[in-house]
């Protein structure tokens, strides 16, 4: 079903608490936060679960200060009409720095020492001499020299790597959808696998930076299990999920596995011999958190704003440099002659297109017009009304 919007103060609605700094992206002139709003023009969230939550007709995007988008209903949103972004990067010097803080802890045992150490209060003055005799029990190994393997080298991955180089190890990558942004960034040194089997047969310790999909769901199982080296360390801070449970169990029991460290704790998990549970802490980071939510509110803002969409992972990004100009923006199945039916309804109206873009992303396109000599907040009865009843539209908004 179509609908049409149209533009006055906008109203942004949070469902976690989100940094101030974030919120403050908004233009006080133009924005209000009204946290009990019902038909809110935009929320910003983190981990709140949406999936049951009904969204009003004014609601035009949903910005998560994360990357995870697990706990909101994305392609319902896409069949609405709905933008959902995501801020890809904004916490990956936090999860950068957890993943070398427990790469290194983890090969020293220091988890299980400080827990041990804990447990002689009460002993007095033979606590050091219980320390010196039972720290033998926790000697560990060290990083350098060792391969490290990791899966993704997005934002988070390419931080890794290139830290590991400079902590004297060796790395090794494998991400057949490196982007040019990101290669630019990584390291020469850093080995690229070819196949995923030859990460997992070369490495020391495997790190994994990938979404949950069809494809990657249960990816550490009893069959990649068997092609790694005896003793191997697997970190996961991108989803449980991409572990089957039962055959790491069974990995870690015969040693296969040397240490399952995640930041995806369950009941499962926490019975497993050799796991370090992180209480979700990756991103836990006062400047993370900041840095997300200035970037979510940023996307938002340039959205309502120009129409113009980074970051989002149902619409397809566009772009179209603002000048001020009136535009139209319209959200529509992939069809043949969507844009030929938005662009003569424009012209319909004796208006000339400056300017404009189409993106599609599936079975979805965004189109974007510039009307010339038109400047936003001119009014044009009927056009929105006109373009958003055209068999196909979505969304259409005039800007």
């Amino acid at each position: 079903m179509s609908a049409i919007t149209i533009d006055k103060v906008k109203t942004i609605k949070t469902l976690n608490s989100i940094a101030e700094n974030g919120l403050n992206v908004f233009n006080k002139d133009t924005y209000t936060i009204d946290n009990n709003s019902e038909n809110p023009d935009a929320i910003v969230v983190r981990s709140y679960n949406m999936h049951e939550m009904e969204f009003g007709s004014n609601l035009k995007a949903i910005a998560r200060a994360g990357a995870g988008v697990n706990n909101i209903p994305v392609e319902r949103c896409t069949e609405e009409g709905i933008v959902v972004f995501n801020t890809p990067g904004a916490n990956a010097n936090a999860v950068k720095e957890m993943i070398l803080t427990v790469l290194i802890a983890s090969s020293r045992n220091l988890f299980d020492g400080v827990a041990w150490t804990k447990t002689l209060v009460g002993e007095g003055a033979e606590v050091p001499k219980l320390v010196e005799a039972g720290k033998k029990q926790f000697v560990g190994k060290e990083i350098k020299g060792k391969t490290l393997g990791i899966i993704g080298l997005g934002a988070i991955g390419a931080l890794v790597a290139n830290d590991a180089l400079d902590l004297d190890m060796d790395v090794i990558g494998f991400d057949p959808f490196i982007s040019v942004d990101t290669a630019w960034n990584l390291a020469r040194n850093v080995q690229r696998a070819m196949t995923i089997e030859q990460l997992f047969a070369n490495s020391d310790y495997i790190t994994v930076h990938v979404p949950l999909t069809d494809d990657t769901k249960g990816m550490f199982n009893q069959e990649t299990f068997s092609i790694m080296k005896p003793d191997v360390h697997i970190l996961n801070f991108s989803r449980g999920e991409l572990v089957n449970e039962a055959d790491m169990e069974a990995a870690l029991e015969s040693g296969k596995v040397g240490k399952y460290i995640t930041d995806f704790p369950n009941e499962n998990v926490l019975k497993m011999k050799n796991t370090i549970p992180v209480p979700h802490l990756g991103a836990s980071t006062a400047e993370s958190e900041e840095n997300c939510a200035i970037m979510a509110a940023r996307q938002v803002q340039e959205f309502l704003n120009t129409g113009n969409i980074k970051n989002s992972v149902n619409f397809p990004n566009a772009n179209l440099p603002y000048t001020g100009q009136l535009r139209v923006a319209a959200f529509h199945k992939n069809v043949p002659n969507m844009v030929g039916q938005i662009t003569s309804v424009i012209s319909s109206y004796n208006l000339n297109i400056a300017d404009m873009i189409n993106r599609s992303r599936g079975g979805y396109a965004y189109t974007m017009v510039h009307i010339e000599d038109k400047a936003n907040g001119d009014i044009i009865p009927g056009l929105e009304e006109k373009i958003s009843q055209i068999t196909g539209v979505v969304t259409a908004r005039i800007i």
